[in-house]
C-alpha cells in the first residue's frame, strides 16, 4: 500500500472523522503510537490501515484493497 492509498482509504473510511482517527487515536499495537506519528517514524502504511482498521472495528471485507482506484476503462 502505497501512502495515497493510505490516505485514500482514510478518507474513503473515516471521512471528516480521519483527521481526528490518524491524530487522536494511539494504536497499541503499533508502540502506542498514533497512525500520524507512525508515519513519520516511517512504518508501512499497510500496517498502520491494518491497525487503525483493527482498532475501529472496519469490516474484513473494507480492509483489504481499500484506497486503491478503480482501473481506468478504455
Amino acid at each position: 500500500m502505497r501512502r495515497s492509498e493510505f490516505e485514500r482509504a482514510v478518507a474513503d473510511e473515516f471521512g471528516a472523522r480521519g483527521g481526528p482517527v490518524l491524530n487522536d487515536l494511539v494504536l497499541t499495537s503499533l508502540g502506542d503510537l498514533t497512525a500520524s506519528e507512525a508515519i513519520h517514524a516511517g512504518m508501512p502504511p499497510k500496517d498502520i490501515w491494518l491497525a487503525l482498521c483493527i482498532e475501529m472495528d472496519v469490516a474484513p471485507e473494507r480492509r483489504y484493497g481499500a484506497g486503491r482506484l478503480e482501473p481506468r476503462r478504455r
